[in-house]
C-alpha cells in the first residue's frame, strides 16, 4: 500500500460506520445509566468499558498476524470507529471542569483517577483477557487475509 490508509476512502467510509455506532451505543448508555448525585458515572463506566475492549481488540488482532485483511478492517471499523466514538475524553474533560467549577475538588480529583488509572487498568486487563484467549483457541487459518 503506497498511500496512508486515511486516504482511501474504503476505509474512512468504514471508521464512520463504525463512529455512526459507538456514538449511538454512549448515548444511549447514557440515558439510562444513573448519574447520582450529578457525579459523571456514566461517562466512567462508558470509557473503562471502551478501554478494556480496545485493549482486548487490539491485542486480540496482533497476535493473529498483521494488520491486514480483516484484521485491519475490523480494527478500522470496531478499534477506531465504534470505540474510538464510543469513548469520549471530551465528555471526561468537561465534565471534570464543571465538578471543579461547582466546588467539588474531592470529587473532580476522585473523577480524574478513577478515569485515568481505571482506563489505564482496563486497557491492561483487556489485553490480558485477549492474550488468554489466544492462547487457548487454535488460530484458525485466515485465508482472506492480504496485503491490503
Amino acid at each position: 500500500m503506497s498511500r496512508p490508509l486515511h486516504l482511501y476512502p474504503q476505509y474512512l467510509a468504514l471508521v464512520a460506520a463504525g463512529g455512526v455506532f459507538g456514538t449511538l451505543a454512549r448515548y444511549g448508555l447514557g440515558l439510562v445509566l444513573p448519574a447520582p448525585g450529578h457525579w459523571p458515572l456514566p461517562t466512567l463506566l462508558v470509557n473503562l468499558s471502551g478501554a478494556f475492549a480496545l485493549g482486548w481488540l487490539l491485542e486480540g488482532l496482533a497476535r493473529r498476524g498483521p494488520d491486514a485483511g480483516r484484521r485491519r478492517l475490523l480494527r478500522l471499523t470496531a478499534g477506531t470507529g465504534f470505540l474510538g466514538a464510543f469513548t469520549t475524553y471530551s465528555t471526561f474533560s468537561l465534565e471534570a471542569v464543571q465538578l471543579f467549577d461547582a466546588g467539588r475538588q474531592a470529587d473532580g480529583f476522585g473523577y480524574l483517577a478513577a478515569s485515568l488509572l481505571g482506563g489505564t487498568v482496563a486497557t491492561f486487563l483487556g489485553i490480558l483477557a485477549a492474550g488468554r484467549r489466544t492462547e487457548r483457541a487454535p488460530q484458525a487459518a485466515d485465508t482472506k487475509d492480504g496485503a491490503r
